[in-house]
């Protein structure tokens, strides 16, 4: 039986990232969209596409664990990781340009442009969007490092 990486496809590590992405990325959607007027900001709806995106990918690839957890049998084939880490690292590297421009804004409204943008609890949940945005990338880097270091391994045996 061939050694099982931690995050690959298939194993509980990585139904939990998934998952976790799932989870931070509606919690940011939700934080964004919920009674607030995010459409007046392009970075906004940046983050709100994004996670619009990583969200039905991180629930079908955590679908995907879930079945290979079940039925005891992990996926090896090259073309198929290859897709889920292109997958990745291109949504990875979107969440954090989402994250990060969504953080910048939202300073931007508490400091130096004050109550003439937000209030203190619009910019507050704008702040709460932009933190659990952040926590998704930094799963989504993980679930992404994870599947590259699997696919050497794969090219090896191909």
């Amino acid at each position: 039986m061939e050694e099982e990486l931690p995050g690959s496809i298939g194993i509980s590590v990585s139904l939990a990232l998934r998952l976790g992405q799932a989870l931070f990325s509606v919690a940011s959607l939700l934080f964004m969209c919920v009674g607030v007027q995010f459409y007046a900001y392009s970075s906004f709806c940046f983050l709100v596409t994004i996670k619009g995106l990583v969200i039905p990918w991180s629930l079908t690839l955590a679908t995907v664990d879930a079945f290979s957890m079940f039925v005891k049998r992990q996926s090896r084939q090259v073309q198929i990781v290859s897709v889920i880490v292109i997958g990745d690292w291109v949504l990875s590297f979107l969440s954090l340009a989402a994250a990060c421009s969504t953080a910048s804004v939202s300073d931007f409204m508490v400091t130096e442009a004050g109550a003439a943008f937000c209030d203190g609890k619009l910019c507050s949940r704008y702040q709460l969007s932009a933190a659990m945005a952040c926590l998704s990338w930094s799963l989504s880097l993980a679930s992404a490092l994870f599947n590259l270091w699997l696919l050497p391994s794969l090219y090896s045996n191909f």
